[in-house]
């Protein structure tokens, strides 16, 4: 079953018209797309999603609630190609929900999982020829270990870096379990007892298999350009590194530019395009946290285009 994590704080942030135009930029399972549909019978969504699974079984879903809605087979990053092609300029809402959706997790075929055995792949996009595969067999030990650090924030980086090279000299590593036992040999006893020690490295390589990092601060700005007056964008994450990628770009543009920020008067030019909905980040609730542990690292943050 596919949980959409702050489902209802996310629908209530993009204050949904019955008439309005809106973007899921991460369809998934639809759990969000589903409730937007319900709530715009005379408007029209747009889902944007690269895995095929997942497309095919949104669409039978959707279906169920209206015929309002397109679901487009991309990267969010061409978002704006795609509804420019199709000729909409501007649209009330966007929404981002960065997670990787519980099927994709629990599904062993698919090497996201560090529970299940299975090839080495987690690739959102199936038609991609670029897998984990790749990048545990072909990076060298260096980018293993900045990968696994920087997006996995794991303190024995280097030590599986190193292991996973030494490994694959005596036969290329091809399943989830050959990884996660290379894994656990690289670090003490205590943090393998302690949870899955797999975890961290899991999730770096799966960031960097699908360019999650590298496309995002990008596609938001491209997404935030076709938002129209009053619309807003909400965007859940799930790795600090996102957050910071989101929190950034938001200050930057809610900001007044620093040449004039000392003056009486702003000069309309100079005057920030968006505002924050919320100052503070939005967290899960405490029942969302009891039903659902995949919610405990998700943040919720909220921009509206204001001129």
């Amino acid at each position: 079953m596919h949980y959409s994590v702050m489902k209802e704080e996310a629908i209530k942030a993009l204050n949904l018209k019955d008439d309005g135009t809106y973007v899921d930029a991460t369809l998934g399972y639809a759990g969000h797309s589903e409730e937007i549909l319900k709530k715009i019978k005379r408007g029209f969504l747009f889902a944007f999603d690269q895995d095929i699974q997942a497309i095919n079984y949104s669409l039978e879903k959707l279906k169920k609630v209206g015929s309002n809605f397109e679901i487009i087979k991309s990267n969010f990053l061409y978002m704006k190609e795609e509804l420019e092609s199709r000729g909409v300029l501007k649209v009330d809402g966007i929404l981002f929900d960065l997670g990787v959706s519980s099927p994709q997790l629990d599904e062993a075929g698919r090497g996201f999982s560090y529970h299940k055995d299975a090839k080495l792949d987690m690739r959102m996009d199936l038609d991609s020829n670029f897998s984990a595969y790749d990048v545990v067999n072909t990076y060298s030990e260096k980018d293993l270990a900045r990968i696994i650090f920087t997006y996995g924030e794991e303190k024995y980086a280097r030590e599986i870096a190193r292991n996973i090279v030494a490994a694959r000299t005596y036969a290329p590593i091809t399943t989830t379990l050959e990884l996660v036992d290379i894994i656990r040999h690289s670090m003490p006893i205590k943090k393998v007892i302690e949870k899955n020690p797999a975890r961290k490295t899991f999730q770096a390589i799966r960031i960097e298999v699908n360019h999650e990092i590298e496309i995002l601060e990008e596609s938001l700005k491209k997404a935030l350009s076709i938002l129209d007056i009053n619309g807003k964008m909400a965007v859940i994450t799930f790795h600090s590194l996102e957050d910071r990628i989101v929190k950034n770009v938001f200050k930057e543009l809610t900001e007044v530019d620093s040449l004039v920020k000392g003056l009486p008067e702003i000069p309309l030019e100079y005057q920030p395009k968006f505002r924050l909905v919320s100052q503070k980040v939005i967290t899960p609730s405490e029942t969302e946290l009891e039903e659902n542990k995949r919610s405990r690292s998700s943040k919720l943050r909220v921009i509206e285009r204001i001129r």
